[in-house]
């Protein structure tokens, strides 16, 4: 018996996005059974979820690390759905993205990683999954999520989309709606290069290893059990990137205080203070929901079947 899914992907960085799950782009490989965690059976090895992600990667299909990932993401949304997995065969559309800078070169090259693999066989959660990838289809990042809030940016001619990413940041300039894949770029600007320059100061200063999860409470105002003086020079080093960050735009010709900016993603959300307060951004727009790109996929994939 065949059943149908269409389950679309984000697959960030920092981490994997359906719809309705978010979990960290890492995995570990083992021999063995894992006694703890989220695994995943396939191909004779237990692949487990991990927090350490994967190191930044331009193009995703040079292994199979982000296809197995792949798998877990249709598993969990499968189950969610409450399908069947024994003696059924899963037909998946797989909606995905790419930054707009990278589409044009690597997008038919990502949509083929995904199909010509046949029936895939894996276990997760106790039940055997048969999934086959019929279509792969891929959309450009940001462009996609804009488009779930099209009814608050329709109103302008331009629109800018700021994607803080992991370890990207990616810009697309919109006009009347559409994308220019003309004007936009792929920066290793993300929030990982400022956990990286954190860590390393306050290492260096105060001989204290900080994590990625002390620095976001910090930087979100959360209690700490820090001394004042890491917890000011974090805000500080915080302040600088943002400045570098939005002057970075401006002398790629971006004027951020005409029409609209849409800021996306979980690095915009968590710097989103010190943005507003920036006083070099007109009207914006915050995407809150972290998995609007996996969203914007699965809407773009909708209209694209209703055109054919």
């Amino acid at each position: 018996m065949n059943q149908k899914l269409t389950v679309a992907v984000d697959h960030g960085n920092r981490n994997m996005k359906t719809s309705q799950f978010v979990f960290t782009s890492g995995i570990i490989e083992s021999d063995c059974r894992p006694v703890l965690g989220e695994f995943l059976f396939y191909n004779g090895h237990y692949y487990t979820l991990s927090e350490q992600r994967i190191p930044y990667m331009r193009d995703k299909t040079m292994d199979n690390r982000f296809f197995i990932l792949t798998l877990f993401a249709i598993a969990m949304e499968a189950e969610r759905r409450g399908v069947v997995a024994d003696n059924v065969l899963l037909t998946v559309d797989l909606p995905v993205g790419l930054p707009p800078k990278h589409y044009g070169a690597l997008h038919k090259k990502f949509q083929e990683y995904f199909t010509d693999r046949g029936i895939q066989t894996f276990t997760y959660r106790g039940k055997t999954y048969h999934v086959q990838i019929d279509n792969a289809i891929a959309f450009p990042q940001d462009y996609a999520a804009a488009m779930t809030i099209y009814k608050q940016i329709s109103d302008y001619s331009k629109v800018i989309t700021v994607d803080i990413g992991g370890f990207t940041l990616d810009y697309l300039l919109m006009r009347n709606g559409a994308p220019d894949l003309s004007v936009c770029d792929s920066l290793e600007k993300g929030v990982i290069p400022l956990y990286n320059s954190i860590i390393s100061r306050i290492n260096s200063e105060y001989d204290i290893l900080l994590d990625d999860t002390d620095i976001d409470s910090i930087i979100r105002n959360q209690r700490t059990d820090y001394e004042d003086s890491i917890i000011n020079m974090v805000k500080e080093m915080t302040k600088m990137y943002v400045d570098d960050l939005l002057g970075t735009l401006r002398e790629r010709g971006l004027d951020l205080k005409t029409g609209c900016v849409v800021f996306i993603g979980g690095g915009a959300l968590l710097l989103r203070e010190y943005l507003e307060a920036s006083g070099k951004i007109g009207k914006c727009v915050f995407i809150e929901d972290i998995c609007a790109n996996a969203k914007g996929y699965e809407l773009l994939y909708q209209v694209q079947k209703r055109g054919r």
